[in-house]
């Protein structure tokens, strides 16, 4: 598979910073060093990550312990937009 690039949108920007500090450390590096390097190498499989049935656009997510992140991706432009991100109790 080609390498993705990866765009957090300003609406995931807003969710990763109202989260707590003490998390919003841990899952910062967490994006960094887990899951960006994996959806750069492929965005649609994986054992994380699932495609969200009935979404339109469709939208996957990546799981993380108790959080969800969720994405959609331009496979024109190879482009995965990070569009949420929330507690499951939240998520769905």
């Amino acid at each position: 598979m080609g390498s993705y690039r990866i765009f957090e949108t300003e609406t995931f920007q807003k969710y990763t910073a109202r989260l707590a500090t003490a998390a919003l450390g841990r899952l910062t590096q967490k994006l960094q060093q887990q899951i960006y390097p994996r959806l750069r190498m492929e965005p649609h499989f994986g054992p994380n990550i699932k495609r969200l049935r009935n979404w339109q656009p469709p939208t996957w997510r990546y799981r993380i312990g108790s959080w969800r992140f969720f994405y959609e991706i331009d496979e024109q432009k190879q482009i995965v937009f990070m569009i949420a991100a929330d507690h499951r109790s939240e998520a769905y």
